[in-house]
């Protein structure tokens, strides 16, 4: 089993940032992908960004060039550092961790969420 916990939500005026922390416990060996989806209300959950155990990063068209994913093995952490948010990232954001597959996590195990409002 594996346990993830994200941090690091909250409230933000557009064209601020954030950073996202996800903690990892458990058999995490087991994973060699980390990601972070999002779920807006009324929109299916989609992926934001992914990490693979070799380093590998991918992002959605929507975030690249503002959102950074970035690991701390260490600390079996994952982040998501997000820049000129806009009120469209607006979203629950969730942990993953899986089995990469072609361009996207077969995903195991999710965390609880974390709540990103951003403001106009």
């Amino acid at each position: 089993q594996v346990q993830l916990v994200e941090s690091g939500g909250g409230l933000v005026q557009a064209g601020g940032s954030l950073r996202l922390s996800c903690a990892a416990s458990g058999s995490i060996f087991s994973l060699n992908a980390m990601g972070w989806y999002r779920q807006a209300p009324g929109k299916q959950r989609e992926l934001v960004a992914a990490i693979t155990s070799g380093g590998n990063t991918k992002y959605a068209d929507s975030v690249e060039g503002r959102f950074t994913i970035s690991r701390d093995n260490a600390k079996n952490t994952v982040y998501l550092q997000m820049n000129s948010l806009k009120p469209e990232d607006t979203a629950v954001y969730y942990c993953a961790g899986g089995q990469w597959i072609i361009d996207t996590i077969l995903v195991d195990y999710w965390g609880k969420g974390t709540l990103v409002t951003v403001s106009s």
